[in-house]
């Protein structure tokens, strides 16, 4: 892992948001986190970023619409989705739209770590 590896946030639930970061960073990585996704496509960061943790249900636009638009803009940013409703359809369409994980809350520690190295270093298997 690079030291500076940017993973970026984006939940509209504070306090998770905030717990989320945590994680993250004391697995090494530099973090910062969003309320929206379209807080992160102002943010000067985009290009920076090197894997997006996005919420699939928040308002404006969600997890599964800011990945689309990522891709369809030319940003093909590695993407982890995360949910408090999972939903298999919702799931199953987004790996397909190449999602590196979709989980559901409250997350595994250890499967989020997994998703992650397996999000910044393809071919890793999950």
């Amino acid at each position: 892992m690079l030291p500076l590896t940017l993973v970026s946030i984006v939940d509209d639930n504070e306090p998770f948001r905030e717990s989320l970061r945590t994680l993250v960073v004391s697995f090494g990585y530099t973090v910062e986190a969003f309320p929206s996704a379209t807080d992160f496509l102002a943010s000067r960061l985009l290009p920076e970023t090197v894997c997006l943790v996005a919420d699939v249900q928040m308002p404006g636009m969600t997890g599964v619409e800011l990945h689309r638009h990522l891709v369809d803009t030319g940003h093909a940013i590695p993407t982890i989705l995360v949910t408090a409703y999972p939903d298999e359809v919702v799931r199953d369409q987004a790996l397909k739209d190449g999602v590196v994980c979709y989980l559901s809350k409250p997350l595994d520690d250890d499967d989020l770590e997994r998703c992650l190295r397996s999000a910044l270093q393809p071919g890793t298997s999950i």
